[in-house]
């Protein structure tokens, strides 16, 4: 018998960046960017470990912790082998305790406890096989990346047939998609000029920063108050200058009357989408606002908890950019699924990466989506923020704006054995010194 997973170990992670307002919208004010922490701990010496973790941003995040903690349970005894070997069916196998569905299913905090389970077996098999997960994956053929997802509820949409040629059609270019992007890396943008706590000197020194740091695409939180985000956005546009992109975020706060309000105020500043204008979950209010400002595109998918979801968004025409996360739904093999759906529709992905670890994990299933799914770079970024990323051992980097490919084999999910000590909440010295 080969090594075998003998622990699961959970950690409560919490940064205070509340304190500067980094990360603030008008949805979430003042935001301590969270991570349920999980290591998938072998019974081997000299066997790898599997890193994975779910984005909270605070309160809350114990719970998370709870149920990344049942959830990962049901993975003791698994052999590494069986693991790495059938991702597919060991996701399925998470998923398939008939008490803990009862509080999802495929929703909110046994969702994501899943994917902080999920996204440590995937960091675990990069890691067995020497390679990025993007690498991973790209090398997978067709047919092992439609065994990663679950087609139940799908089918009606996309078959796994059409979904097979689909990815068959892409694998003549994938060795060219390969070698640029390990040239050029992957296209980014930026919000960290535009969170809605920092004021207009504020706003505007560093949209200056991004101009002369050669970024073509920033973004902006809005939607607490319009004639402050018509202030904002003039200042940004001033700066930024008539060619370079700018998108807004109302981070879900405005009902469709409100979104286009405030989506006709601010159409003179040429906004290049807008993102997340109502309630996540209201398909037909995004469909609505969709068809109302086009040709400016609605992005959203950054709270869609489950590939139905997003199935139903894309067939609504609600979506204009997908917005994937990598810790809502249930990790990678569920990403998988998303991105299959949006290159069925001709939508482009643009991962959210707004939250620690965040860009590291999306960069690495833009470029899997680039190499052998949406096979394009067109219309397609990911979002970059510029903090927290020296807590990982494998952080994110940049060449120019764009993303590099990561090289070091896993998930780069892994965060510092230190960080891990010392921001361990309640009990870590950064929560010691400074209570919430």
């Amino acid at each position: 018998m080969g090594a075998v997973i003998a622990a699961v170990e959970t950690v409560d992670l919490r940064f205070p960046t509340s304190r500067d307002l980094a990360g603030s919208d008008a949805m979430n004010e003042a935001p301590d960017y969270s991570a349920a922490y999980v290591v998938l701990h072998s019974d081997s010496d000299s066997g790898p470990e599997g890193h994975g973790f779910t984005f909270t941003i605070g309160r809350g995040n114990e719970l998370a912790v709870a149920a990344a903690a049942a959830i990962g349970r049901r993975a003791v005894g698994w052999e590494v082998a069986e693991v790495v070997g059938d991702l597919g069916g060991f996701s399925r196998w998470l998923q398939a305790d008939s008490q803990l569905r009862w509080l999802g299913p495929a929703k909110g905090v046994v969702q994501l406890g899943l994917a902080a389970v999920v996204n440590a077996a995937w960091d675990l098999a990069g890691k067995v096989a020497g390679q990025p997960v993007w690498r991973l994956l790209a090398d997978m053929d067709p047919q092992q990346i439609v065994d990663l997802v679950d087609w139940r509820y799908l089918r009606d949409v996309l078959t796994p047939a059409a979904a097979r040629d689909l990815l068959d059609a892409r694998v003549p270019g994938r060795a060219a998609r390969t070698a640029t992007l390990e040239a050029e890396g992957y296209p980014a943008y930026t919000t960290s000029a535009g969170w809605l706590g920092y004021d207009d000197a504020t706003l505007e020194r560093l949209c200056r920063e991004a101009v002369d740091a050669g970024w073509e695409s920033v973004k902006l939180k809005v939607g607490a108050d319009l004639a402050h985000d018509v202030r904002r956005c003039a200042i940004a546009r001033e700066v930024l200058g008539p060619r370079r992109r700018l998108m807004i975020d109302a981070n879900q706060t405005l009902g469709v009357e409100d979104a286009l309000r405030w989506m006709e105020a601010l159409a003179p500043f040429d906004i290049h989408w807008f993102e997340e204008p109502t309630s996540p979950d209201d398909v037909l209010a995004h469909a609505a606002i969709a068809r109302a400002i086009a040709p400016t595109r609605v992005a959203t998918g950054e709270h869609a908890h489950n590939a139905v979801m997003f199935k139903q968004f894309l067939a609504a025409g609600a979506m204009g950019v997908c917005q994937l996360d990598a810790t809502r739904p249930g990790g990678v093999d569920e990403a998988v699924a998303v991105l299959l759906l949006a290159a069925a529709h001709d939508v482009p992905v643009c991962p959210h990466a707004g939250g620690v670890g965040l860009c590291e994990l999306v960069q690495h299933l833009a470029m899997f989506d680039y190499v052998a799914v949406g096979a394009s770079r067109e219309e397609r970024m990911v979002e970059y923020v510029d903090h927290l990323h020296e807590h990982f051992v494998d952080p994110v980097r940049l060449v120019g704006t764009s993303y590099r490919a990561p090289e070091r084999p896993g998930y780069s999910a892994e965060i510092l054995p230190e960080t891990r000590r010392a921001y361990a909440f309640p009990d870590g010295p950064v929560w010691a010194r400074t209570p919430p």
